[in-house]
């Protein structure tokens, strides 16, 4: 087996067992039995002739040539993702990017530069992929996505992260009763806003509804009645047809947005990602920066 060529699948699996540090969580992410990850590693140190992993009650860490393989085995399969796109491009486009975006973010950056795209890039096919901030970040290292759009500027080695657009979160609440009888609901909007919202409101008790995706909170309060902190260009329209109302003297939040990529991107792609989502931003009522 050794000196055979490398199969990308290896190197999948290598790069699965570093970001879970565990076989077991590798297999289960990858939808293959434990039995094929250990088989996949196995090959992969025969490859190499050195092994890339101790194993232990803990899980699994890198060797010190498993540390040297691991932007190898990074490049490979982003160099695979890129070529494969680039032959499976539909007849008549001339590239293909992938594009992703939190839960929160879809609706509406994601949709204005969908939009956008059609119109201003007819030649350009899209994917568009919407998840959690974490397993963008992941795809983004991992090549299965040219970049994400994010909330915070998450670091991570590998990833380069521009803040793309500054947004407010506001204190709202939907007519009817007045502010003192508004229940509050609780929306996560991440660690830093956690502890800027404690430190404004050190004696407020815990909320009884708590919901960690805004758009769920949201159609909460507005079928049931209520108050909660929301992104002010989400909700202008609902501001403005009275359906919600400021609370006055309120808190605001900082509340920006990131793009994040890989150094190693196409530059002609991120200009054409980069605009897009610009404009969507500036659609959205997001401070659109660059």
């Amino acid at each position: 087996m050794k000196g055979s060529p490398m199969d990308i699948a290896i190197a999948r699996t290598f790069l699965e067992v570093v970001r879970t540090g565990s076989f077991i969580n590798a297999a289960a992410n990858l939808h293959i039995t434990q039995t094929a990850v250990s088989a996949r590693i196995r090959v992969l140190e025969e490859q190499l002739g050195r092994p890339v992993f101790v194993r232990d009650k803990a899980g699994a860490r890198m060797t010190a040539a498993g540390e040297r393989f691991l932007r190898f085995a990074t490049s490979l399969v982003q160099v695979w993702e890129s070529a494969r796109r680039a032959v499976a491009l539909p007849e008549g486009f001339d590239s293909v990017v992938t594009v992703g975006a939190e839960f929160s973010l879809w609706n509406p950056l994601l949709l204005h530069w969908l939009s956008w795209t059609r119109r201003h890039a007819p030649h350009l096919a899209v994917r568009a992929r919407v998840d959690g901030a974490d397993r963008l970040l992941d795809q983004v290292q991992s090549g299965l996505l040219d970049a994400a759009v994010i909330y915070g500027g998450a670091r991570r080695t590998g990833i380069i992260t521009e803040l793309l657009f500054e947004e407010k979160l506001v204190l709202v609440r939907t007519p009817g009763n007045d502010e003192a009888a508004s229940e509050q609901v609780g929306v996560w909007w991440g660690e830093e806003f956690a502890a800027f919202h404690q430190a404004a409101y050190p004696d407020q008790a815990n909320p009884v509804i708590a919901v960690d995706h805004g758009p769920l909170a949201l159609e909460y309060i507005l079928s049931t009645g209520g108050r909660g902190y929301f992104r002010e260009g989400f909700i202008r329209l609902l501001m403005e047809a009275g359906q919600l109302l400021p609370v006055p003297d309120s808190p605001e939040f900082s509340y920006s947005a990131y793009l994040a990529h890989s150094p190693r991107a196409d530059p002609e792609v991120m200009i054409r990602i980069r605009a897009g989502l610009r404009a969507a931003a500036a659609t959205m009522g997001g401070e659109a920066l660059g």
